[in-house]
C-alpha cells in the first residue's frame, strides 16, 4: 500500500489525467491569494505535453476569478511548445475578460523558450512576484 506525502496548505499536486500515470512529481502548483484583486500561481516542474492541460486548468480557474493573475515560472525546469500554447491561450482569455496575466519568468529556461519563439514581447512580465503584484 502506498501513502502519498502530506500536501502543505495552498499546494496542489497534479493528478493523473486518467492514463494511469502519476504526474504529481512532474508538476506542482502553489496557489496564493493576495486579497480579492490578485492571485499568484507558482509553477514547479516541467510544462510539457503531459502537464500542459493541468496548467491550462489552473489558468482557466484563476483567470475567471481575479483581475490579476501572476504566474510565477521561476521553478519551471522545462517549457515545451504545449506549455507555450497554454500561456498564449491564457493571455488571450485574460484579455477577453479584461483581466491581466503577468508572468514572472525567473529562469533562463523560461526566458529562452519565450525569446526563441518571439513570444516574450507578447506577455506582461516582471522580475519578481512583488513587482508583479505592484499596480
Amino acid at each position: 500500500m502506498s501513502v502519498d506525502p502530506p500536501v502543505d496548505g495552498g499546494v496542489s499536486g497534479a493528478e493523473s489525467p486518467g492514463d494511469g500515470g502519476d504526474v504529481g512529481e512532474v508538476i506542482r502548483f502553489d496557489v496564493v491569494g493576495h486579497g480579492e484583486g490578485a492571485t499568484v500561481v507558482h509553477v514547479v516542474g516541467e510544462v510539457d505535453t503531459l502537464t500542459a492541460p493541468l496548467l491550462r486548468a489552473q489558468l482557466d480557474e484563476q483567470i475567471a476569478t481575479v483581475p490579476l493573475l501572476v504566474l510565477d515560472l521561476t521553478d519551471v525546469t522545462f517549457l515545451g511548445s504545449a506549455g507555450l500554447a497554454v500561456l498564449v491561450a491564457g493571455k488571450d482569455d485574460a484579455d477577453r475578460r479584461g483581466h491581466r496575466l503577468r508572468l514572472v519568468c525567473g529562469s533562463r529556461i523560461v526566458t529562452r523558450a519565450l525569446q526563441a519563439t518571439g513570444l516574450l514581447t507578447l506577455f506582461d512580465t516582471a522580475d519578481g512576484v512583488p513587482e508583479a503584484l505592484a499596480v
